[in-house]
């Protein structure tokens, strides 16, 4: 019963832990100013309505900025016309995402780079898990997202409050196939410590094991972990 009530947890952590909440259609439709530009990529009209008065960081009923919907829809242009008005990359909304974790989740490369680009952190605490980026990417296994993120400076051995690593993460809520081995390996190649145990004093080996994640075991047994 115990190991039935722990997958049932790890399969509602799966769901919840980078869920982050994008505009919905009724919230876009009522955007006005720079939160409506954001949200339909009008980068042209950035300009004059910040010169007009609007705040660059107004924020919607969520605690969004224009910066945020521009990120959810890839608007590159309308981002980089915010940037230039002084809108802060590394605001929090009210679930406490950036727009790094925005893009990283999204597993969208490109609006990542450019995020990283405009000034915004790969090292910002984010999520109602105290967790970052880089923790998100790895529980999903998007492993170009994770090198990226490293290259950024992503804290490597962060620990969120539910007690993962990166690295514990892309084992316990990954699925132990080739995306979420392949993040792993960046991991370590990176230098994360494949020792750093979770609240229960279960190691990176010790999890990966038990689950039966054989190329997983490989790779943290060469990396030395015990």
């Amino acid at each position: 019963m115990r190991d039935v009530i722990a997958a049932f947890l790890l399969g509602l952590l799966a769901a919840s832990a980078c869920a982050q909440v994008a505009p919905s259609s009724a919230e876009t439709a009522a955007y006005a100013g720079l939160l409506a530009a954001a949200a339909r990529g009008d980068a042209a009209s950035i300009p004059s309505l910040v010169a007009a008065g609007a705040k660059p960081d107004v924020r919607d009923g969520y605690g969004r900025t224009p910066l945020h919907v521009a990120a959810y829809g890839a608007h590159h242009a309308a981002m980089r016309a915010l940037a230039a008005a002084g809108a802060n990359p590394n605001v929090l909304e009210n679930d406490r995402y950036d727009i790094v974790t925005i893009a990283a989740v999204a597993n969208d490369l490109p609006t990542l780079k450019l995020c990283l680009a405009l000034g915004a952190s790969a090292k910002n605490v984010t999520s109602r898990y105290d967790g970052t980026a880089l923790i998100a990417a790895a529980h999903l296994g998007h492993a170009g997202v994770v090198r990226t993120l490293i290259a950024a400076g992503a804290p490597l051995d962060h620990v969120n409050n539910l007690g993962w690593t990166a690295v514990i993460e892309a084992i316990v809520l990954g699925d132990g196939g080739a995306r979420h081995t392949d993040t792993l390996k960046a991991l370590i190649d990176a230098g994360a410590n494949v020792n750093l145990p979770d609240r229960n004093r279960q190691s990176p080996l010790r999890l990966a094991s038990t689950r039966g994640y054989a190329n997983m075991v490989k790779l943290l047994q060469q990396a030395g972990a015990n």
